[in-house]
């Protein structure tokens, strides 16, 4: 099992990137040899090139940084990964390519990955299963389509649904025959334009 914190800061803490991606396939006994050739394979799954090899950690920008540290989980290979908040601090489009980086690992590698995260939208994107907690107690545990249709109860106890959820039941309030599961854009953009076809 392999964790990575919210911020990579904490996890980060060697000369350069490769050495400090190595330093967890040489903990469970990888010759160095092994251990760089583990780590520049992990590396290359989170879209990192060997021109980031040599440069410190603390030298790279914050999406780049969850990357290594990222990497220097996946080098270990474990079988799940559990990922706390890993877009926190991520402009938009940094948020997206950690996110995309992370569902191919999972389709690749078959690593079941384990996503801690507030933001719905990423949530009902990249998801295929959701457990709610609430005051550590499993609140809902089920598919997002699913989870998310108790959107009032989820704001209950302090959760929102993907805001393409509230449009979407909005509408269908209006008198918009519209499907209120999509809870992502591309499902409301098929949902509204079939009903404005009808």
């Amino acid at each position: 099992m392999g964790l990575v914190f919210q911020y990579p800061e904490h996890q980060l803490f060697e000369v350069d990137v490769l050495t400090d991606v190595c330093f967890g396939p040489k903990n469970q006994g990888l010759s160095e040899e092994e251990a760089k050739k583990q780590a520049k394979i992990a590396l290359g799954h989170v879209g990192l090139s060997e021109e980031y090899y040599k440069k410190s950690p603390f030298e790279l920008s914050g999406g780049q940084k969850k990357r290594v540290a990222i990497a220097g989980v996946l080098a270990m290979n474990p079988k799940i990964l559990i990922l706390d908040e890993p877009t926190a601090g991520l402009d938009p489009r940094g948020r997206d390519e950690i996110l995309d980086q992370i569902a191919e690992l999972h389709r690749t590698r078959g690593i079941t990955i384990i996503l801690v995260s507030h933001s719905m939208e990423d949530i009902a994107k990249y998801v295929e299963r959701i457990v709610v907690m609430n005051h550590g107690k499993v609140a809902f545990d089920d598919a997002p389509k699913k989870v998310f249709s108790h959107y009032k109860e989820l704001e209950k106890i302090g959760l929102g649904a993907p805001q393409i959820t509230y449009i979407m039941y909005d509408l269908k309030a209006r008198g918009l025959d519209v499907d209120t599961t999509a809870t992502t854009v591309e499902e409301a953009k098929e949902s509204i334009l079939k009903a404005l076809d009808r």
